[in-house]
């Protein structure tokens, strides 16, 4: 059964339509505000009150006497639900007792985080999620499978195909968890280990899933060219979907590269025909032109990875696979847009951490791929930034119909902190790409309806009082 962990406080909660004269009053009136909730009607104004944890009017409050024990002035402002984020990497802050209010996102106005997405993170949901019921977090928050952890629990780095054995090991783990409660698998086929996952090793997997009325979430096996192309990994993601006969949730939907720049076109239609067809298709996306990523999952091939840290870092010693490697990196990091447009974000290094690629190799007088050969050799892995998207693109997929709003928020990114916000600034007030109605619903109860989550994402009688208010 799914199981959202709820929040301990909710940031500003509200509630429906006509409350009942015998109950007690509600405990806040929001009053005054332009509401928009969540179904994509242009906003209106109302009045909205709640008990609890529920909403319990919405309307004129004065005309219905309703009164409540604290009243926030919201004149001038907007009302709206608290936003559902369908991609973050927020599992660890929810789990830190310094950072599990999880301000970063509530500053955003949202409400309700998913985790455990790219098919990372750990595979006890029952005890993760008891946790943080005992903890208290500042979100609600929800999990999913994640398929390259389950993978990397029975078969640990290797790039080999599972036994018959092995694969009902990995369908048990997703079994467990989802009777634990999760809301689905998760994959990160671009990522190793998941990306060692055939298409079918995957299908068995999302068939678990699928029984249990979860969802698939992916990010999929490629973004741009890296091995089978933007397109054909599309077309792998809807052919989970058919036949494991699961709904399926593209994550981050982008067209990485230059070289599926205007691709967009061509990945909204063949997903409208896939809806045709009966497929359920959603995806999310973030409104930057930079993706968030580390300097090996950027550059290092998968089968250099293979067999882990250690093997990997044999490979870049000996002369034989040294070539090799640094060859496909080079491509990779043409891919990525080159040298100058990869920052790394975050690093314990201070010559590392705020510098470009290119800035970086100068510093040490080597080549870009080199100068990272050596800091994924003598300091490890990397967060990194890389511009690598063109924003026509991303106008086009967020026009989409089936597209929300979502961060894929990580250290050192700034959509961990700022992409609600912008995507209203920048996109509905500054360059009207979407209506303020389309951005909200965007945001809130289209992610509940593609997650599954119930009474969550509209302001509606009765609902769970998950509400925002902003300027």
């Amino acid at each position: 059964m799914k199981r959202v962990a709820f929040a301990v406080a909710i940031t500003i909660a509200i509630s429906g339509q006509g409350a009942s004269p015998q109950a007690p009053p509600p405990d806040v009136l929001i009053a005054g505000g332009t509401l928009y909730d969540g179904s994509g009607t242009p906003g209106r104004r109302a009045d909205v009150a709640l008990r609890g944890d529920r909403i319990v009017f919405i309307g004129d409050a004065k005309g219905a006497r309703v009164a409540a024990r604290r009243t926030i002035d919201a004149t001038g402002l907007i009302v709206a639900p608290g936003f559902i984020d369908p991609h973050t990497h927020a599992q660890a802050d929810l789990s830190s007792a310094s950072r599990r209010a999880n301000l970063d996102y509530l500053m955003q106005g949202v409400t309700t985080v998913v985790t455990n997405n790219d098919g990372s993170g750990p595979v006890g949901i029952g005890a993760l999620l008891a946790k943080w019921d005992s903890t208290g977090i500042g979100t609600n928050a929800l999990l999913f499978v994640p398929q390259g952890s389950v993978r990397g629990e029975v078969m640990g780095m290797s790039d080999k195909a599972p036994t018959p054995s092995q694969l009902q090991q990995m369908k048990a783990l997703v079994e467990r968890g989802m009777r634990e409660g999760a809301f689905g698998l998760s994959t990160g086929l671009y990522y190793a280990p998941g990306s060692y996952s055939t298409t079918e090793e995957v299908i068995e997997l999302a068939k678990v899933a699928g029984a249990h009325g979860g969802i698939y979430d992916t990010h999929q096996r490629d973004e741009s060219s890296y091995t089978i192309g933007l397109l054909a990994s599309v077309r792998e993601v809807l052919r989970i979907g058919r036949e494991a006969r699961i709904p399926v949730h593209i994550s981050h939907i982008k067209a990485l590269g230059a070289d599926v720049w205007g691709d967009a076109g061509t990945v909204i239609a063949m997903i409208h025909a896939a809806q045709r067809e009966g497929i359920t298709v959603a995806a999310c996306q973030y409104p930057y032109d930079a993706s968030g990523t580390s300097l090996v999952s950027a550059l290092v091939p998968r089968w250099a990875e293979a067999g882990g840290r250690d093997s990997l870092l044999a490979r870049i010693a000996a002369p034989s696979t040294h070539a090799r490697l640094a060859a496909e990196m080079r491509d990779n990091l043409r891919r990525r847009g080159g040298a100058a447009a990869m920052l790394i974000v975050s690093s314990r290094q201070r010559d590392l951490a705020g510098k470009r690629l290119d800035v970086v190799a100068a510093a040490r007088g080597s080549e870009p791929v080199e100068a990272a050969l050596e800091i994924i050799r003598t300091v490890g892995d990397q967060s990194v930034a890389s511009f690598n998207m063109n924003a026509n693109d991303i106008d086009t997929f967020m026009r989409a119909d089936f597209v929300t709003t979502c961060s894929d928020g990580s250290d050192g990114h700034p959509r961990k902190f700022g992409t609600f916000p912008k995507k209203i600034r920048e996109y509905v007030l500054d360059r009207p790409v979407l209506t303020m109605e389309r951005a909200i619903a965007a945001s809130s109860a289209q992610p509940a309806r593609d997650l599954q989550i119930a009474q969550r994402g509209r302001i509606e009688n009765g609902w769970f009082a998950d509400v925002i208010v902003f300027d």
